[in-house]
Formats: C-alpha cells, structure tokens, sequence
C-alpha cells in the first residue's frame, strides 16, 4: 500500500510540475528556438495530459510552434526545441496542410531505407544525409484531442521522424557516425567562436535562413 500510494503522490507530483512548465513557458515565451550545446535538446519529453480538457492551451501552443517554423523558414519543430519538453511536435510542408503531432507514437515502419540530406532550426548551418525508413505509420493526437493515425512516406515520413527524435532527445547528428558527428561538432564550435568574435565577445544569434530543417 505504501509503495502504491507513494507512486499515486509521484505521478501527481510529475503532473503539477509538467502543468508548471508549460505555464511558465505559455508565459514567458517569446518562441526562440535552442540550439546544440543546450542539454534540454537531449532530454526526454513528457507525455502532455487532458488533451482535450486543454485543447485551448495547446492550439496557441501549436499555432506559436507553427508561425516559429514559418519564421525560421523550416519544415518541422518540437517541443523540447523551444524548451517545452512535453510530447508535441508540429509538421508544415509546402503542399500540405500544417500538421499537429501531439503524444505521437510509431506504430510501425518500412524495412526499406532512403538517405536524405537533413538540416535542423537547432543546428542552423548544417546539414547531413541520413538514412530513414521510407514510410512511417505513426498514431497521435490533435491540438483538439481528436486521436487520428497516419501513414506517411517521403519527406512527410522523414520530418516525422526527424522530430518524433527530438521528443526522445535525440538529434539528427547523432544517427551520424562518429567520425561525422565530431567534423559536425568541430564545425559548429568554429562557428560559435567567430560569431562570438564578430559581435566583440558576444555570441550572436543564429541566422535561420534555410529551408527544410526541422
């Protein structure tokens, strides 16, 4: 009974905490993307609760995330990029009609593969071919709470993909080989060093001015 009722006090606490930071975040928020080096980007996202009950809170959530990847001219962005590490992450392609990803599971994938050059808003300047499964089968829900199930293939399946990573804290770079990822990581440190040089010991701001990351 003990040990039930101290996992019933843990939940309840996690869930109070959870509804704290995406207060916090609805109010502080002004949408500036994380980039590497900052340790929420590989941390593990929690589940959102009362989807529904809260339908209003995560339809501005998504929309935010929405006009964020508008603005950073990319294709895809989650949670934990914005450092809402709570399991949504939101998908716009051109052609398609913006997609909202919310506690998103991965039912099932394609034994093919395809290698396809990735960037990311968290990794702005860099890009790398990775491969993937073709096709995706992925279930999820709404900013509305409604459950829904999609098949995807294509750049749709890869961005999925790529951002149902970032719920689990992974980053494209490190489905990378090592040998790889260090030229990626050695790069990136260079250019943080003359942007900080540049601006006078200051780190600028990272330009977002690529299309198709995520």
């Amino acid at each position: 009974m003990a040990f039930g009722l101290m996992a019933v006090c843990n939940q309840a606490e996690q869930t109070l905490v959870n509804l704290a930071r995406t207060a916090s975040f609805l109010y502080h928020s002004s949408m500036d993307i994380l980039t590497l080096g900052s340790d929420v980007l590989h941390q593990k996202a929690a589940p959102v609760e009362n989807i529904k009950k809260d339908s209003r809170k995560w339809h501005e959530i998504a929309a935010m995330m929405l006009e964020a990847v508008k603005a950073g001219k990319g294709v895809g962005l989650a949670g934990p990029q914005i450092g809402l590490m709570q399991r949504i992450f939101v998908v716009s392609i051109e052609g398609d009609d913006p997609r909202v990803f919310i506690n998103p599971s991965i039912i099932e994938t394609s034994t093919e593969t395809v290698k396809y050059e990735e960037g990311c808003l968290s990794i702005p300047g860099i890009w790398a071919d990775v491969v993937r499964p073709k096709t995706v089968k992925v279930q999820a829900w709404n900013e509305k709470g409604g459950a829904f199930t999609l098949e995807a293939r294509g750049l749709l399946a890869r961005v999925i993909l790529h951002e149902y990573d970032h719920l689990e804290g992974v980053l494209f770079i490190d489905r990378l080989s090592e040998h790889k990822r260090k030229k990626i990581l050695d790069k990136t440190a260079k250019m943080a060093s003359t942007r900080r040089a540049r601006a006078g010991g200051k780190a600028a701001p990272d330009k977002q001015a690529s299309d198709e990351r995520t």
